[in-house]
């Protein structure tokens, strides 16, 4: 194989099995899917009424700046993003900066309740719109990364996310359907957590499931990983708040 053919293998295969990927909701039972879709079932919509509340709270409330909270309809599809200085954050960081920066407060912290609150209120006006991350310019870096630590085989089980989430896909493992690993309904209600929770929650569950390290919340390694799981899911739709067994 000559080396410019092996410089476009890793897109080859990205792109090959980007066409397997589906909705995170078609792997969701019918009970589950369908109190996903009813705010009357699904108790996420606590949270979301919280953060309704917190969106126009305080002096210096989010409202104050941007409007209505329908003002934000998009802006949980594109992220994780990069910000000017550099970073990557996803829609937590992004809150959290905003809370300490310009509204001049203490952050309320990954996994607290007013963060995954907000972070609902805000992702529910996204809710249906295809996820539209930008990958290119200074988030290709990042995107590798997180492609690396997806393939890489890791912890006492020595597997990779994507034995489970490509290649396994569809079956079952302790009653539940496997999906393809997306992070598009996060936040989410899990009915085993009992309450809401972030992506990087879900992460940590994952590597601990394998044996693995499990990174710190907001780590670069699961920020660079939920970048790479929104590239997946590029043009699915977003279902957050979702709603999980």
């Amino acid at each position: 194989m000559s080396r410019a053919w092996r410089g476009l293998l890793p897109l080859i295969v990205l792109l090959l099995g980007a066409a397997d990927v589906r909705p995170t909701q078609e792997y969701l039972s019918p009970e589950i899917r369908a109190a996903q879709e009813d705010p009357s079932r699904h108790p996420g919509w606590l949270w979301v009424e919280e953060g309704e509340a917190l969106w126009r709270a305080g002096e210096k409330a989010c409202a104050t700046c941007h409007g209505g909270i329908a003002a934000m309809a998009g802006v949980a599809a594109r992220y994780p993003a990069v910000a000017p200085d550099g970073e990557l954050l996803d829609l937590e960081g992004r809150i959290e900066r905003c809370r300490t920066q310009h509204q001049g407060e203490a952050s309320f912290g990954r996994e607290s309740e007013a963060l995954l609150a907000l972070e609902a209120a805000i992702a529910l006006q996204s809710r249906g719109m295809p996820v539209a991350v930008a990958t290119d310019g200074p988030a290709a870096p990042f995107l590798e990364e997180g492609r690396r630590f997806y393939q890489t085989r890791q912890g006492q089980l020595n597997l990779s996310c994507g034995q489970c989430h490509d290649d396994n896909a569809g079956r079952r493992l302790r009653g539940d359907v496997i999906s393809n690993g997306l992070g598009t309904g996060y936040p989410a209600y899990r009915l085993e957590w009992n309450t809401m929770g972030s992506l990087h929650r879900r992460l940590r569950a994952c590597s601990l499931g394998v044996r693995a390290e499990q990174f710190p919340l907001g780590s670069r390694e699961y920020l660079t990983l939920e970048l790479f799981l929104a590239s997946r899911a590029k043009g699915l739709p977003v279902e957050a708040p979702g709603l999980r067994r």
